[in-house]
């Protein structure tokens, strides 16, 4: 696929090397998401053990050591530079993080000019315990998400996530597991493939939330795979880094399983202010109603429809909107849902009729 400047972007594969060299050699502005999982610096100063005595499988990898909180800044200020110009001017940017780096990540992100609109709590409904009880159990990790400029129109499908939230709207605080059982990767020697593989959940909602099917999202530290492997499912174009060979080979071969969802099952619940306006005048100009047809309210209040497109009704005449408010007593009123129109002996909402016309507009 080529992007905006005709450049070739390698689509749905996992460029092996640095991050920051990769995302150099990326055509600028090409990409709609980012969701980066960076090292957290976790400064292990020696292996933990559990009460048993047995050995904790902690974060001790080469990846996740620097030499000072100066190289770690450095690090971090290069990489997010590399990424910011990779951004489409209305893209965006998830990054996850601990209490060790989180707080430094955000300070970078706003060093940059990117736009903070939320931090987001993720709470483990089944965290590791401290093992050592000098400290609180660490139970949650922050996503922070912000849009590559102010201005930036990016997109949040905030109806989706309420459909998502059995109807209510989603918070900022997400109670998910962390990886176990069947959805932990492991290696040929049945440990761990990576120590911080994400649930597949927590990417769904990202992607669900910050993305339209088609977008391409880029994650830098690809790991094992999860951001390519959900983005897969959900109809969006995904390009991985990753440094660490092993790391790859996994996240090839899960790649390689992973069947995209079926096209009806792709779209998402849009907002209603994102769909197309429709007058109701249009509905009378179509002949979809007549002049002189009779509207009734869930109550059996009666409206006629005249042939500009308004209501009149005993004591009142104005839109759909105004002659129901009237008719209620209320200060405002949604025509396009009070109203019904009669067919078969049947009463209809009209806001069926809208629908038909918006489904055309498509």
């Amino acid at each position: 696929m080529a992007n905006s400047t005709g450049a070739e972007l390698p689509l749905n594969q996992v460029l092996a090397g640095d991050c920051i060299s990769a995302m150099k050699a990326l055509p600028e502005e090409s990409v709609d998401l980012i969701f980066a999982d960076p090292p957290y610096n976790l400064q292990l100063k020696s292996e933990l053990h559990r009460p048993d005595n047995s050995r904790v499988d902690a974060v001790d990898d080469d990846w996740d050591r620097f030499a000072s909180f100066d190289t770690y800044d450095e690090f971090t200020r290069a990489w997010l530079a590399a990424a910011r110009r990779l951004l489409k001017p209305n893209g965006a940017i998830w990054v996850i993080g601990s209490y060790h780096n989180v707080f430094r990540l955000g300070a970078e992100l706003q060093n940059q000019n990117f736009w903070i609109l939320n931090d987001v709590v993720w709470r483990k409904s089944n965290p590791m315990p401290n093992f050592r009880g000098k400290r609180l159990t660490n139970a949650h990790e922050t996503l922070i998400w912000a849009s590559r400029e102010e201005a930036s129109r990016y997109t949040f499908n905030y109806e989706a996530l309420k459909a998502l939230n059995d109807g209510i709207q989603m918070r900022s605080d997400w109670v998910l597991p962390i990886c176990t059982g069947h959805e932990r990767l492991k290696d040929e020697h049945g440990d761990k493939a990576h120590p911080t593989q994400k649930p597949e959940s927590l990417l769904h909602r990202v992607l669900v939330a910050t993305t339209n099917a088609g977008d391409v999202v880029l994650d830098p530290f690809f790991g094992t795979g999860t951001t390519g492997a959900v983005a897969k499912m959900l109809g969006r174009e995904f390009i991985g880094i990753e440094r660490e060979e092993k790391y790859r080979k996994v996240a090839e071969r899960r790649l390689a399983k992973v069947r995209k969802f079926d096209a009806s099952a792709l779209e998402v619940t849009r907002a209603k202010r994102a769909e197309p306006r429709v007058p109701f005048g249009q509905l009378v100009e179509r002949g979809m109603l007549r002049p002189g047809e009779v509207l009734t309210s869930p109550s059996g209040k009666t409206a006629k429809v005249r042939a500009d497109g308004t209501l009149v009704s005993a004591g009142a005449t104005g839109s759909i909107h105004q002659v129901g408010a009237a008719l209620e007593g209320a200060p405002s009123c949604n025509g396009w849902t009070y109203w019904n129109f009669k067919r078969d002996g049947k009463a209809v909402p009209i806001d069926v009729l809208r629908q038909q016309i918006r489904s055309e507009m498509r």
